[in-house]
């Protein structure tokens, strides 16, 4: 019995027995020494226990929470721990480094996004007659302020202010008597900053006008120039000539755009400097590099004033030639002495010179110093009009290789000699086919310099015109009062004593009609600088606001469209059909179904069977929009789609054969900046 307790109790100890605590050894070892020697013989033995060594190394090896470095190194080193590791670690690896790959896949075939000058219509302000926020009758940029929440209401993105400088405003301000300051008309500097601010604090862009060509004769420079005081003795174009008796003999025969002599005797410097417009306007001499360092400097100016971009105008008259040669006159047979029109010469001495595109590139080059940051990339456009010669509009794009505008500004659409389908088709068609590849197209149908698309072309095509600005590929400019449908107001009621400058030039610069109330809520003053047109009470934007079907609405409505159908954004745009009523054409984009077709009606009633013209179109189509709103949402029949006069149509359906794939079209089709759409991973790529 008492060998069965004894063979039994190492089993029960060692169920028992725990890690050994080193942590008494120490003082073990101290009372040892205390001990005396002599009672070890007395000490009772010490117990031995076995323990089972299988148990013990479990026990240790099991990991658990806490566990110190040393003992978690232990574990570490073991296979199961260790190949588990490795295999997380390079997984890691590998969905990075697939991450990598498909980002970089996803950026290197993304198509370019487009810029914020591209993305939306542009929105011109002509200042004085925008909203006046004093009450003296003068539109100014507190003014512009305050109407802030019509842009955003109409989706516009980029506000176009023309010139604001100190001018004696001779000629609308274009002629600067200070580059650098704001003429008190319009407000102050510390205005022009604080507008700058609320623009940009609603994501909106803001361009200005700046005309490098001439000054005002009031400007510093010039009172030095006519003095010959220093460096500035060759900022213009001086030139001997001759008086006698009153009457100016000047070098050559050269006209100004206004008419007349482009040369002025000047009584201080007795000698005559030369100007391509008025004789308040003298031209800069750019064959001098320090008036070129002068331009740059005031661009830099306002580009730290926060300008996210400038309309440079006039630069084909930077440069004339230096040998003084009479131009050759359209008129042969004319006498000489008899040319007092700038139509009756041919301009070959005195626009478009050699250099005078460097000149305009260094522009871009010094606003290029200004776009480095990301989202601020600093526009330019150009402003001259050639008309005629539509490749020398074309050289402002620059080259593959050498940058210049971003644009030049496309006026084609307000040249036109008479309306009709073909005659729009006609403008579209000579800008796109000459534009060279890659490149931008911009349309506007209204300037301050042009007569209103209603008083020009007639009420009844208002809608159409802003449907087809606002549909064609690129970016439309709209002139302000466009979107509401304003006309010119009759020449006879504008005075002398409203302008103090011929009459005639001012029916488009009516102020804007904002209410019914006196003044149409341009101005809380007694009267505006001009009057104010008599149709205020019916034509202004508050009662468009509640029309469904103004054009006010319309308006917002197309550009709403404009920026949610990727087709009408960015995509092809095929010409389809046209003749003396209708211009049709299709707006679609690679991958995607659904395809927008524009009929528009310039001309007088007409029936078209576009299913004849394009056998592959559907049978029907949905009216996305209409310049009459109650046909929005109809179905129509491809084979008869009737239009009335001054009628838009903004067709929606759906294809698989988009017509700029077929053969037939190939030489009617367009793109500037190509996408495909893939419907399964939502994204555009460019690698159709």
């Amino acid at each position: 019995m008492v060998e069965e307790e004894a063979k039994s109790l190492p089993i029960e100890l060692s169920e028992k027995v725990g890690v050994e605590n080193n942590g008494f050894v120490q003082n073990e070892a101290f009372d040892d020494k205390e001990t005396d020697t002599s009672s070890q013989e007395e000490m009772p033995k010490p117990c031995t226990v076995d323990v089972d060594p299988v148990t013990e190394e479990e026990t240790v090896l099991k990991p658990y929470a806490g566990m110190p470095k040393e003992v978690l190194l232990k574990f570490s080193s073991q296979a199961r721990y260790r190949v588990t590791r490795e295999i997380l670690f390079w997984l890691i690896i590998a969905a990075a480094v697939a991450l990598v790959c498909a980002t970089i896949a996803i950026i290197a075939l993304s198509p370019k996004c487009l810029d914020w000058w591209q993305a939306g219509p542009i929105y011109q302000i002509y200042p004085r007659s925008f909203k006046d926020s004093n009450m003296d009758g003068n539109g100014d940029l507190k003014g512009i302020q305050e109407k802030l929440d019509h842009i955003t209401y109409l989706n516009i993105k980029t506000i176009w202010i023309t010139s604001f400088f100190k001018s004696p405003l001779k000629d609308l301000g274009y002629g600067a008597e200070d580059f650098y300051d704001v003429d008190p008309i319009f407000g102050s500097m510390t205005d022009f900053e604080n507008l700058i601010a609320a623009i940009h604090d609603r994501g909106l862009k803001v361009i200005m006008d700046l005309i490098p060509n001439h000054t005002s004769d009031k400007h510093r420079w010039f009172q030095l120039s006519r003095n010959r005081t220093g460096k500035y003795t060759d900022y213009y174009i001086w030139q001997d000539c001759m008086e006698a008796a009153g009457l100016v003999i000047p070098p050559n025969n050269w006209v100004s755009v206004f008419g007349n002599s482009s040369w002025q005797f000047d009584d201080v410097r007795k000698q005559c400097y030369f100007h391509q417009f008025g004789k308040e306007q003298p031209d800069l001499n750019f064959r001098n590099l320090d008036v070129q360092q002068e331009i740059h400097d005031i661009i830099k100016f306002w580009l730290n004033k926060g300008i996210d971009g400038f309309s440079f105008s006039t630069v084909k008259f930077l440069l004339e030639a230096t040998h003084l040669r009479d131009e050759p006159q359209v008129n042969k047979s004319q006498n000489g002495e008899t040319i007092t029109a700038y139509s009756q010469l041919y301009h070959d001495y005195t626009t478009t010179q050699v250099g005078m595109h460097d000149i305009v590139r260094s522009f871009r080059q010094t606003m290029n110093q200004f776009s480095r940051e990301p989202g601020r990339y600093r526009f330019m456009g150009s402003g001259d009009d050639e008309k005629e010669d539509i490749e020398a509009t074309m050289m402002y794009y620059g080259t593959t290789f050498v940058q210049e505008a971003d644009f030049p500004f496309n006026f084609n659409l307000m040249n036109m000699k008479n309306l009709s389908g073909n005659s729009i088709f006609e403008a579209v068609d000579l800008w796109m086919k000459n534009m060279p590849v890659g490149k931008w197209p911009n349309w506007a149908v209204g300037s301050p310099n042009a007569a209103r698309i209603s008083s020009r072309i007639g009420k009844e095509y208002v809608n159409v015109m802003n449907m087809l600005l606002l549909t064609l590929p690129g970016t439309p400019v709209t002139y302000y009062g466009e979107e509401i449908g304003m006309e010119n107001i009759a020449s006879e009621n504008v005075s002398e004593e409203h302008v103090n400058l011929d009459p005639v030039t001012f029916p488009e610069k009516s102020p804007m009609q904002w209410d019914g109330k006196v003044n149409a809520g341009f101005t809380e003053g007694n009267s505006s600088w001009l009057p104010v047109n008599s149709n205020y009470q019916s034509v202004n934007v508050e009662i468009q606001r509640t029309w469904s079907n103004s054009t006010l609405n319309l308006y917002r409505e197309l550009t709403q469209l404009r920026s949610n159908e990727l087709p009408i954004n960015r995509g092809w745009m095929c010409y389809i059909w046209n003749d003396s009523n209708v211009f049709v054409y299709v707006r679609e984009l690679d991958g995607l179904d659904r395809t927008f077709m524009m009929v528009l009606n310039f001309g007088q009633e007409s029936t078209i069977d576009l299913k004849a013209i394009v056998p592959d179109l559907p049978s029907e189509a949905v009216i996305r929009l209409s310049t009459n709103f109650s046909n929005a949402g109809k179905a129509v029949s491809t084979k008869l789609i009737k239009t009335e006069m001054g009628e838009g149509l903004v067709l929606e359906y759906k294809t698989a054969k988009p017509v700029h794939t077929m053969e037939a079209f190939h030489e009617k089709c367009f793109v500037s900046e190509k996408a495909c759409y893939s419907m399964a991973l939502n994204l555009l790529y460019v690698n159709c």
